[in-house]
C-alpha cells in the first residue's frame, strides 16, 4: 500500500497526473478552478448586461424603428438555433455527468453532439448575416434601411444586433475550440480530464453561459412586439 502511494505521488510529481505542481493538493487545485471560472462568468455577465442596458435604453427611444427593423430578422433560422443551442447544453451536461463517472466513452458521446451543435449555430448565422448584406442592412454609408423605418433608429438596431450577436458568435467559435480540445484529451486518455471531472464541468459552465446568453438574444431581437 506505502508502495503504490509513493508510485502515485511520483506519477504525480513528475506532471503526468492531474495535480499541478503549484497546488498542494488536489482540492485545493478544483476550488482554484471554480473560484477562477465564476470571476470570469461574473465579469462576462457584467460585460453583457452593459450592452442590454444600452439595448433597453435604445429600444425605448426608437420603439418603431427598432419593430420594423427586427422583421427583417428571420425568426425561423433564429429559433432554429435557439433550439440547437439547447439540445446542445443537453448533450453538455450528459458529457458532464459522465466525466464525473468517469465513463470515457459516453463522455466523448456527449462532447461530439456539442461541438457540432456549436459548428451547425455559426453556420446558420453565416446565412443570416449574408442576407442582411444582401440587403444593405449593415451599419455604414451603404446602410439602406427597411421600408416604414427611418434611418438613425434602424441602423441603431442593426448595429446593436451584429455587435450582440457577433460577440456571442466569438464566444460560440472559443467555446468550439474547448469543447475540441476536450474531446482530444479524452480520446488522448490524458490524466488532467480522465482523473479529475472539474476541467470538463468547467467548460460545461461556459458553454451553459454562452448558451443562456442566446436565450435572451433571440426574443430581444427576433420577437419583438407591436
Amino acid at each position: 500500500m506505502a508502495v503504490s502511494t509513493a508510485h502515485a505521488d511520483e506519477h504525480l510529481a513528475h506532471g503526468e497526473g492531474p495535480l499541478h505542481e503549484q497546488y498542494e493538493d488536489i482540492d485545493q487545485q478544483n476550488e482554484s478552478y471554480i473560484v477562477g471560472m465564476w470571476a470570469f462568468l461574473v465579469t462576462e455577465v457584467m460585460f453583457f448586461g452593459a450592452l442590454f442596458v444600452t439595448y433597453v435604453l435604445y429600444r425605448s427611444r426608437y420603439q418603431h424603428d427598432f419593430y420594423v427593423a427586427h422583421l427583417e430578422t428571420n425568426t425561423l433560422l433564429g429559433g432554429i438555433n435557439t433550439t440547437v443551442l439547447l439540445m446542445s447544453s443537453f448533450t453538455m451536461a450528459l458529457a458532464v455527468r459522465a466525466a464525473m463517472l468517469k465513463q470515457r466513452t459516453h463522455v466523448i458521446a456527449g462532447l461530439i453532439p456539442t461541438l457540432l451543435g456549436a459548428c451547425t449555430f455559426l453556420v446558420i448565422k453565416y446565412f443570416e448575416y449574408s442576407e442582411k448584406f444582401e440587403h444593405h442592412h449593415y451599419p455604414g454609408p451603404s446602410f439602406i434601411p427597411p421600408p416604414g423605418s427611418a434611418r438613425g433608429g434602424s441602423q441603431i438596431f442593426f448595429s446593436m444586433y451584429f455587435g450582440m450577436t457577433g460577440l456571442h458568435g466569438i464566444h460560440i467559435l472559443i467555446g468550439i475550440i474547448a469543447i475540441g480540445t476536450l474531446i482530444y484529451l479524452w480520446y488522448r486518455q490524458r490524466p488532467i480530464v480522465t482523473e479529475d471531472y472539474v476541467p470538463t464541468e468547467m467548460v460545461g459552465l461556459y458553454w451553459h453561459f454562452v448558451d443562456l446568453v442566446w436565450v435572451f438574444l433571440f426574443p430581444l431581437y427576433y420577437l419583438i412586439p407591436k
